[in-house]
């Protein structure tokens, strides 16, 4: 039986439902006021409020002196504000809180002397109004245009930036552009602006579209949040209707669903959202199969066949030649095996069986004799160009196996077509041998499709960065202090390591690779090398993590404890020379200072007179501190025990 399934966060979110409140309350109160601008993107919700007596205005210069005016739920520029100022204008403003912080923090950053970046659609109300509260404002549609900047003049990089995100923005623009400023930019301070509710709408959107054969999503056609949903669903939903209202709605739009799903933008009333649910419902009861009457049954055996039509029709006989197929008509259908497939080695009982359903197309009717000639060959290569062309509309992942490295990329065989990768998109290093590749199965998405030239072009990077994006959410669902990964070291610095613990990149310092005391992290890992860690602590917001990866259980001063005492003599190597002393290494991972003073049985300017590094002598312990787990050591009571013993 089928169904209509709703998003939990369809409709009004928490800005635009406090928008439209003051509008009305203001409205009513005031007997009458302007709207400068929609108040919300949605023609329905105005079109009440202009009845209450809230008039909509597009420009500051038809607002009447003195009257009060609405700022609508995008915000505004500020110079409107001090337009409005200007005409004694009373401002009731119904700006999101959201883009609100968004406003305060680039106008704080305007006061600081930095450059605002603001990732979002150029010409959205929102993203304008936001902007001009600094004139160092710089808007980037995506990541790509961000990167462009910043390497166009490298001196960019070095800025005092502040990076913001329009309330919107699509989660996975906003991180890729994070990636880009913390791995290009040295002094950026960043933002996550992007309102949780739309994160939580488009998340709850693509699980639903994952479900459904078919999806609406209510919404006005100016709605930024409202065209990302019908994106986001597209990704997962093989059809996607984007809609106003009901009405728009045709009869039979829900034709073989099983499931359908309904989500509607964060500017659509309640009411619209119900009218929607109602009429995909009652299209839903009228899908119940009917019978087909005889007079039905009696014309499709009169229909009648024409060359280059698709037809279907069922296997009545394979041979070894060729392959008979019933058309459900009085002529019968023949496939050559010629025809029947591209790959000429493969048999005809080996690709269809008597009883089997099949679509073919009509090469050649004979009336005269009764038969059509088919082709089974020549509708699969029409039919993989259409999933070619509607993979890259829906941006559908696929399969296929790299065949050659072409002049700036790879080439891909994806059913039978060929499909160029450049190297930027291959998910190769820079300057990588992609001759490598030639062979491997590889995912990718389509992202040209030009039919007429036989031009296909894909990404597999885009594919990989998708995936590590999946990664790294299931690392931070799941992440907690203790739990333990096997990762990879990806880099390293004088301070530390840097592990990638399966989309994530976690630092272990130094002081946590090994028990002993180490100059450099090469003297104990090398990049690539997979590591057991274990998470010290992290940060969810800042995206870090703190590893380790000393075992606790084999803790060098237990053992320490449990081998020596004081008066005992123990070989200790010298690890570190110091302007008071020497530190000197008892067991892997305990360190001992021997005082200036104890080094030898005469007065020293400085240890390394007498001592070097890497040097092993043989030192008392004189003094265990348990608590702070520290150790004196002293190689002068040894030369005056032997003065002593010769006495």
């Amino acid at each position: 039986m089928a169904e209509v399934r709703v998003a939990k966060s369809a409709g009004f979110c928490y800005g635009v439902e406090r928008a439209v409140k003051l509008a009305e309350e203001t409205a009513r109160e005031k007997g009458g006021c302007a709207m400068l601008g929609s108040i919300i993107h949605n023609v329905h919700v105005v079109a009440e409020l202009e009845a209450l007596g809230a008039r909509q205005v597009d420009s500051v210069e038809e607002v009447r002196p003195g009257e009060t005016v609405i700022i609508r739920s995008h915000g505004e520029r500020k110079e409107v504000f001090d337009r409005l100022e200007q005409l004694g204008s009373v401002c009731v403003n119904a700006t999101c809180p959201n883009v609100l912080r968004i406003q305060q923090l680039v106008a704080q950053a305007d006061r600081e002397g930095r450059i605002p970046l603001i990732i979002g659609e150029p010409r959205h109300p929102e993203v304008m109004g936001v902007a001009s509260w600094s004139d160092r404002s710089v808007i980037f549609p995506g990541p790509e245009e961000l990167e462009k900047w910043l390497l166009q003049e490298p001196s960019r990089q070095s800025l005092s930036l502040t990076a913001v995100a329009q309330t919107t923005c699509i989660r996975t623009i906003w991180e890729t552009s994070k990636e880009i400023l913390k791995k290009l930019c040295t002094n950026a301070k960043i933002f996550d602006t992007i309102c949780s509710a739309t994160h939580r709408r488009q998340l709850e959107a693509a699980e639903l579209a994952a479900q459904a054969d078919v999806m609406v999503v209510v919404g006005d056609r100016k709605s930024a949040n409202t065209k990302h949903l019908a994106e986001i669903c597209r990704k997962a939903c093989p059809v996607v209707y984007q809609i106003e209202q009901a009405g728009e709605l045709t009869t039979g739009f829900l034709s073989g669903c099983t499931m359908a799903g309904l989500t509607a933008g964060a500017s659509t009333p309640a009411g619209i959202i119900k009218e929607v649910y109602t009429t995909m419902s009652e299209e839903i009861k009228n899908m119940e199969p009917q019978e087909e009457s005889f007079e039905e049954l009696l014309d499709k055996s009169f229909k009648t066949l024409n060359t280059g039509e698709k037809v279907t029709g069922i296997v009545t006989a394979v041979g070894p030649t060729e392959v008979q197929v019933d058309l459900g008509c009085k002529q019968a259908g023949y496939i050559s095996a010629e025809e029947l497939s591209a790959d000429s080695s493969v048999k005809p009982e080996d690709v269809v069986k008597v009883g089997d359903e099949i679509e073919t197309y009509i090469i050649r009717v004979n009336d005269v004799e009764g038969y059509a000639m088919l082709s089974k060959k020549r509708l699969d290569a029409v039919k993989v160009w259409e999933d070619i062309a509607e993979a890259c509309e829906n941006k559908t992942t696929l399969e296929g196996k790299v065949t050659e490295e072409n002049k700036g990329g790879i080439v891909v065989n994806v059913k039978g077509v060929r499909v160029f990768v450049p190297a930027s998109q291959s998910g190769q290093p820079r300057g990588a041998d992609l001759s490598q590749m030639i062979g491997q199965t590889v995912s990718l998405r389509i992202t040209e499709v030009n039919r007429a030239r036989r031009r296909v072009v894909g990404s597999i990077r885009a594919v990989q960065y998708e995936e590590r994006q999946a990664a790294q959410a299931a690392i931070w669902e799941s992440i907690e202090v203790g739990k333990h990964y096997t990762g990879t070291v990806k880099s390293m610095t004088s301070y530390g390591v840097f592990v990638d613990i399966g989309g994530v990149d976690g630092m272990v310092h130094i002081s946590e690779l090994s028990w002993s005391r180490i100059k450099n992290p090469a003297e104990v890992v090398s990049v690539g090398d997979t590591l057991d860690v274990y998470v010290i602590s992290f940060d969810p917001e800042k995206h870090k993590i703190s590893l380790g990866v000393k075992d606790r259980s084999c803790n060098p001063w237990d053992k320490f404890m449990e081998t020596y005492k004081v008066g005992d003599v123990a070989s200790v190597r010298i690890v570190k020379l110091m302007t008071f002393g020497a530190f000197a290494e008892v067991v892997p991972g305990v360190d001992g200072l021997i005082h200036i003073s104890q080094i030898a049985d005469r007065r020293i300017e400085k240890p390394g007179d007498v001592l070097s590094e890497g040097q092993i002598v043989d030192a008392k312990i004189t003094a265990v501190d348990e608590e702070k787990q520290k150790i004196s050591l002293s190689i002068r009571a040894l030369l005056n025990d032997g003065d002593e013993d010769a006495e």
